[in-house]
């Protein structure tokens, strides 16, 4: 009888499937830290996990494991050579919510033009007067370059469509396997489309370096955009900063930080221009459920031999 371990809150839909399911026993912990479940690893045979880490040595201690389910897309805080090390397999939960990062991503690039933080505090402080600046601004007719055309990046596109924006995406993966059919354009390079670009969008997994920095600040037009919904570490924070300071970044919308949650003297929270969610992108309340069924059903799909191989995102296993 497979042993799982649930780490971290998960909506009630994915609990009732695991109560619903027979041959299954679990321990839940709801705390979001690796300490807090890190003692019941041993025992476990699969583990579903939120963004908490699974480091090296807790996957050690992990004599029984044979699957971990991510609750979500994301895996960077799980040590994947340690699981290719032992040919268990990550599995991801799929499309269950690249329709309300995106509609986020939307809602933060429509918050930075219209200068939402500005214009709220002007009515909450009293300074009614602030409209006649005319600080906000449209974005029909705006250049938006979506970094990482993906699921997300498609539903953002269509998105902006409707707000008749000029669109065009870079994503090198794409552009080597063949770009998709669609009105999007690619750009050739980063630096071709930052340079091109009103309004930049980042929708790309985190890769070692920064991949918007100083150098890439500085080839975006005076006065741009630049909003972040992937992960923290992909916009350099230093360099965001400056720019923003220096005003060649007009505004930023920010769901995602390096260090998470940011110390409340993180110098980007002073910028009244810069919106900050604290990482909800892809928690909706829809989305929520429907990423806790899938995490659970990928164990029991995996158990059962029917696993989505596309699932899997560390190889063949």
């Amino acid at each position: 009888m497979p042993h799982l371990l649930i780490a971290g809150k998960l909506h009630p839909a994915g609990i009732a499937l695991l109560k619903s399911a027979n041959g299954f026993t679990y321990d839940y912990v709801e705390e979001s830290s690796e300490p807090s479940y890190a003692p019941l690893i041993g025992k476990a045979d699969a583990l579903v996990i939120r963004t908490q880490p699974l480091s090296a040595p807790t996957i050690a201690e992990a004599a029984r494991l044979q699957i971990v389910s991510r609750h979500g897309v994301g895996y960077d805080s799980v040590d994947v050579a340690a699981l290719n090390a032992r040919r268990i397999p990550l599995c991801v939960v799929g499309d269950v919510n690249s329709q309300s990062v995106a509609e986020h991503a939307m809602m933060l690039i429509l918050a930075c033009a219209k200068q939402l933080i500005r214009a709220d505090n002007a009515v909450r402080n009293g300074a009614w007067g602030w409209r006649n600046r005319l600080e906000a601004g449209d974005i029909s007719g705006k250049r938006l370059l979506i970094i990482g055309y993906g699921r997300i990046g498609h539903h953002l596109a269509q998105m902006a469509e409707g707000f008749k924006m000029d669109i065009r995406a870079f994503d090198p993966f794409l552009a080597e396997r063949g770009w998709p059919e669609g009105p999007v354009r690619p750009a050739a390079t980063l630096a071709e489309g930052l340079a091109w670009a009103d309004i930049v969008s980042v929708h790309m997994p985190k890769a070692g370096a920064p991949l918007l920095g100083a150098k890439e600040f500085t080839r975006l037009k005076q006065g741009a955009i630049v909003v972040n919904t992937a992960r923290g570490g992909i916009v350099d924070e230093g360099a965001l900063t400056a720019a923003l300071a220096d005003g060649r970044i007009a505004a930023a919308g920010l769901d995602v930080f390096d260090d998470e949650p940011p110390k409340q003297d993180h110098p980007l929270l002073a910028f009244d221009q810069v919106a900050h969610t604290p990482h909800i992108a892809g928690l909706t309340q829809q989305a929520a459920e429907r990423m806790a069924v899938s995490s659970i059903q990928n164990v029991f799909d995996f158990f059962a031999g029917r696993l989505d191989r596309d699932l899997i995102v560390n190889g063949n296993f």
